[in-house]
């Protein structure tokens, strides 16, 4: 068994995340990296020990990884947020991530540096070795098993997203064939999330060609650079569209639909297909669907 220390904001929902993780054998909320021992919770929320609110996520790396755990920290935390995650500021708020082994310190980095080179700006994400860990107050363990209805910053759709992702993970397991991946994936996000379309296009030549999808009948071909999902296609980048009236070049491939979010495919930095999401209702995604559904797609 491993650990690592991930400090993300108010720990409660940083444990209640990891504790649903498949290969983590125990969450546990501390204090990390202060200048005192043993301190309660209300010494740390002056800001004056210098710790971060932490959580300790001990794991079998023969079931998930590091590299793994790793990302799924950056999916619950805006890394450019200084001292601030959601509605919870001040420096026992702050990101980072602690390690007791500093031969794993190349693998946190390297995780590091994608995200960076994704968001195009520097990370406020500490990374250090652990100095000092003390686990919190009883009352602050599985906080959220106890409290189902407590504050928690982080979006319900998080912990949806995560056990929706971690069973098409294990679903698609081995199996080679894009087409029968794509097909299933679509079927299971369907089922579990309620979307009123959910499918996929293939890049072939100029075109996007429908692939796999749940819903109504579509458009078969979508070209390169037109509607939301070609401008996926030709941008390299996730369209999160609140209102597709409002989407410039928007093609209508159902009256129904209302709001949309188009993620690509990508593969040696070319886009192989997009996966194409829609609802019946504005506003419907946001930045949570957008991170989860990259996830996703990045299974394909």
């Amino acid at each position: 068994m491993k650990e690592i220390h991930f400090a993300g904001g108010c720990f409660w929902g940083v444990q209640h995340f990891f504790s649903q993780v498949d290969g983590v054998i125990e969450a546990t909320c501390g204090y990390a990296n202060g200048d005192k021992n043993n301190p309660t919770y209300e010494e740390v929320y002056t800001d004056t020990t210098g710790f971060a609110e932490t959580v300790r996520v001990e794991y079998d790396p023969s079931r998930v990884s590091l590299e793994e755990l790793t990302e799924l920290f950056f999916t619950i935390i805006d890394p450019l947020s200084m001292n601030r995650q959601g509605h919870d500021e001040g420096t026992r708020y702050r990101t980072g991530i602690y390690y007791t082994n500093p031969i794993k310190r190349p693998i946190l980095e390297e995780v590091y540096a994608r995200v960076k080179d994704k968001l195009g700006a520097p990370l406020a994400v500490e990374l250090e070795p652990l100095r000092n860990f003390f686990p919190a107050e009883e009352r602050h363990q599985d906080y959220l098993s106890k409290n189902p209805e407590g504050y928690c910053h982080l979006s319900p759709k998080t912990f949806r997203y995560l056990r929706l992702y971690q069973d098409i993970k294990l679903y698609l397991g081995d199996e080679p064939d894009t087409i029968a991946r794509m097909a299933d994936t679509a079927a299971l996000l369907s089922e579990r999330m309620h979307f009123f379309w959910t499918g996929f296009y293939r890049a072939d030549g100029e075109t996007l060609v429908l692939g796999p999808f749940q819903g109504p009948s579509a458009c078969m071909r979508i070209g390169f650079g037109k509607g939301v999902c070609g401008t996926a296609w030709e941008q390299k980048r996730t369209q999160v569209v609140p209102d597709v009236e409002l989407f410039p070049g928007h093609i209508a491939c159902s009256s129904a639909s209302k709001s949309e979010i188009v993620v690509p495919i990508i593969k040696n930095n070319e886009v192989t297909a997009v996966l194409d999401i829609d609802s019946d209702e504005k506003d419907s995604f946001d930045q949570t669907d957008a991170i989860w559904l990259e996830k996703i797609a990045g299974l394909i």
